[in-house]
């Protein structure tokens, strides 16, 4: 199985975060720094990696991202500062 990663990204200001999920973390980071899709995080500038974690399958990781997702931003700071 593939693995995958939870990765969290903020703006340069450290305004925004996002929260994202891939199987490719360094692909995926010079995609949001290249503004390759439209959307959310090119929208608000999250280019700057604040925290990864990696998982042995991408079925692991995206549970960890809907887990996160879920949380407040005080506690994905909580997250961060860890």
């Amino acid at each position: 199985m593939k693995s995958g990663y939870v990765y969290i990204t903020g703006s340069l200001n450290n305004r925004t975060l996002y929260t994202g999920v891939t199987s490719n973390l360094p692909k995926r980071i010079l995609q949001h720094k290249q503004k390759y899709y439209e959307g959310f995080s090119s929208r608000y500038h999250c280019v700057k990696l604040l925290y990864y974690n990696r998982f042995d399958s991408i079925v692991a990781a995206i549970a960890e991202e809907k887990r996160i997702k879920g949380g407040s931003r005080k506690k994905k700071k909580i997250l961060l500062i860890a």
